[in-house]
Formats: C-alpha cells, structure tokens, sequence
C-alpha cells in the first residue's frame, strides 16, 4: 500500500487516521504494519465501503481530503487498464484504518557503529546484494555517495552509467541497512555506512614494497 510522505506525516501527527483504496480484494491485514517516509504504521482496521455518497467531510478529513467531494473524485473508477500495484482500479473501495506506532527502524541503524562481528555482517549482505548478472555495485555506489553527498541522484545515475529507477531502488537496499541516508535531494553515507568503508579500506593489502 503506497504511503505518500504527506499522509505518513499526517498519520504520525494523528490528523489522518483512515485511508480509502480501490482494490479487488484487501492488501492489507488487520495487525500489518508498514514502514512509511514518517516510520511505521499498523492497519487497525478494513471495511469495505459500499455507498460513496455517503462519506461525509469529517470522513474525508480523517483521510487527509479537504472534503467528501474530494474524495469521491479520486476514488472514481479509471477508464484505463490497471497496473498490478495500481490503487484506483479495483472493483469495490475499502478504507483502512491505520496509525503511527513507531519510528522508522533503519533511523537508529544508522548511527549505530558494527564491531568487527557486525562489519564481517555487512560484507557478508552486500555481496548477496553483489552477486548479479551485472556485477558488484554496492561499495562503488557507497564510496561514490561518500565523496558527494547530497547531490541530486540524476547525476549518480549519469556518472555510473545507469537508469535513475533502478539505482534508487538498489539505494534503497542499502538504506535498508543503515549504510545510507536519503535527503529531499541526494544522498548521504550514515555512520555505519563510513564505518563499514573505513573497514574495507583496511582490508585492502598495502601493495607498497617500501621503495620509494
């Protein structure tokens, strides 16, 4: 279920407490929880609304709509085939009760610094992440969001060669993590992130021979 940032932060505040989805059937249950942009949400609740015309404006407004009217609108079936993940276009609208139980887990996970256990870990999921038809990719994305931080992930994607979609997604992973942290524009090494860098650096046998 796609969580807009706005709405997350609206959950977390407590002004939004309901959602409204078009979907065949449920996807989501009743105890579920979810990480959003604003932390973690738990679905309370899920009925299935039968009769639009009769959301009211305090129901809208519960759902972060200025009003029923509103609401009615963007719940209005699409003339248009439906993507799998899309939300508008299944047969029946439901609404989801939700709210805020907690913060965004990855938040503390980045700050906290790997011992040698954690770092032998991380290197350990990174080369899971590695092992693809395309080759390893993760310390080259971390040393290259290390050197340039917050810098608009267009011109990541253009220095490495790649599609913008796929790369944040491969980011994402990373974050999952704790190795990084995203910004409204770019992206930042967290602490754990440039621990597990300073500790493959170490790693790496110093060819000098002495000679100079």
């Amino acid at each position: 279920m796609l969580i807009s940032r706005t709405v997350a932060e609206g959950i977390r505040a407590g002004r939004i407490r309901t959602q409204y989805r078009r979907w065949d059937a449920p996807r989501v249950r009743v105890g579920g929880q979810q990480l959003t942009p604003a932390g973690i949400v738990e679905f309370t609740r899920v009925t299935r609304v039968n009769d639009l015309s009769r959301l009211t404006d305090t129901a809208a407004r519960a759902a972060g709509m200025r009003d029923a009217a509103a609401l009615r609108r963007a719940l209005a079936p699409r003339d248009r085939p439906r993507g799998e993940r899309g939300s508008r276009g299944g047969a029946y609208v439901y609404r989801v009760h939700l709210r805020w139980v907690g913060e965004d887990p990855r938040i503390a996970l980045r700050e906290q610094i790997p011992d040698e256990a954690g770092l032998v870990e991380i290197a350990t999921q990174l080369r899971r992440l590695d092992a693809r038809r395309t080759g390893a990719w993760t310390t080259g994305i971390l040393t290259w969001i290390r050197a340039n931080p917050r810098v608009v992930s267009t011109v990541l994607a253009a220095e490495r060669g790649v599609e913008v979609l796929p790369m944040k997604a491969d980011i994402r992973k990373l974050k999952a993590l704790g190795l990084t942290i995203s910004h409204d524009v770019g992206y930042e090494i967290s602490p754990r992130g440039r621990a597990y860098l300073d500790w493959v650096q170490s790693q790496v046998p110093d060819r000098r021979d002495g000679q100079g």
